[in-house]
């Protein structure tokens, strides 16, 4: 585990200045031809080296990145030694909507690890998709960790404990093996220093790195060799991005329309997405608000040059922005839009 980290209490945090508070204007919610509303962010993309590209607001202050590292996290339950592959390596990735498929992949994947669904320590919740969420409160269900968004992910982890040896009933402490190994794979692929440990929604560590380098991390593992635990993570997102998400969510169309593309969304309004290339981006909305975070990621992969992959992926992203719609008395009557991107960052 990386030392120097914050480690502290909101308290000690609101005690700092943070640089988020410092981000530039990156779009514009416009109804009616007025710009009612503006949220503020930050763009990082990098080529397929690594190289910068664009950089819009402080690239380089640490953010929490949430759900967005979780294909990082698989990447250490791989070199754990957990047997996941395919669609249960997908949702081990994932935020899942919590649509039946879900659910009952995850209990696959416990059951092959030998454990049950009390083994998990995730929040209870109920399904994120709206269908099923109301389903459950007709029936009278009440929340399970199985059925919340991180129930893949923290299976995931519970079969890599399995896999390597380790402790099941302490898994998400941050100083836990899997959780050190996790740091250590998320400053290898990003190229810098985790500089907080915090704890995610879900209950487990949630680690703070740089839009850049969440970026660059994307890119290696877009790019890397199929046989690696990298590849292998990258491969299953292509191959199962309705378990990466979910029916209708963007993430899941995002990667079904763009060839080659990895994606992952988080909360607070965090995107990371990586093209077949290596190139990769990385947006956070520092308000938290997801309005404006589909609008941003799809601007600037018009600016790696996704859409000279061919007229449906542009259309593809035509299709992402136009989910940003303003109504006025129920009918569209404006849009959210990203301001334009900068050129090459030296």
């Amino acid at each position: 585990m990386s030392t120097g980290m914050f480690t502290g209490t909101d308290k000690d945090a609101g005690m700092q200045h943070s640089p988020l508070a410092d981000a530039p204007v990156v779009a514009h919610v416009v109804r009616s031809g007025f710009v009612e509303s503006v949220h503020h962010g930050i763009v990082a993309a990098t080529g397929p080296t690594g190289e910068r590209v664009v950089s819009v607001g402080p690239v380089e202050a640490p953010i929490l990145p949430r759900s967005s590292l979780k294909p990082l996290q698989a990447v250490a339950m791989l070199r754990a030694g957990a047997d996941l592959s395919g669609e249960l390596l997908a949702l081990a990735c994932a935020s899942h909507s919590g649509e039946p498929f879900h659910l009952e992949g995850s209990r696959r994947i416990l059951a092959a690890a030998g454990l049950e669904e009390s083994a998990l320590q995730n929040t209870p919740d109920r399904p994120l998709d709206e269908i099923e969420r109301t389903r459950w409160v007709a029936e009278g269900r009440a929340p399970t960790s199985l059925a919340q968004n991180c129930s893949g992910k923290h299976s995931g982890m519970l079969a890599a404990c399995v896999a390597a040896g380790w402790d099941t009933a302490s898994y998400r402490e941050r100083d836990h093996p899997l959780q050190r190994l996790t740091v250590e794979v998320v400053e290898e692929l990003t190229g810098e220093q985790v500089s907080a440990v915090t704890v995610d929604g879900c209950g487990a560590p949630a680690l703070a790195v740089s839009a850049l380098g969440l970026a660059r991390a994307f890119g290696r593992l877009a790019a890397a060799d199929p046989a690696t635990p990298e590849g292998r993570v990258a491969d299953a997102l292509r191959a199962h991005p309705e378990w990466v998400g979910g029916t209708g969510r963007d993430v899941t169309d995002l990667m079904r329309g763009v060839p080659g593309a990895i994606a992952k969304d988080g909360a607070e309004s965090v995107y990371a997405v990586a093209l077949a290339d290596g190139s990769g981006v990385a947006v956070k909305v520092t308000d938290g608000s997801d309005r404006a975070r589909v609008a941003l990621t799809t601007a600037a992969l018009r600016r790696l040059g996704a859409t000279d992959l061919g007229a449906e992926v542009a259309g593809v992203l035509d299709a992402l922005d136009s989910r940003a719609v303003v109504r006025g008395h129920g009918e569209p009557v404006g849009h959210v839009r990203a301001l334009p991107l900068p050129g090459p960052t030296p």
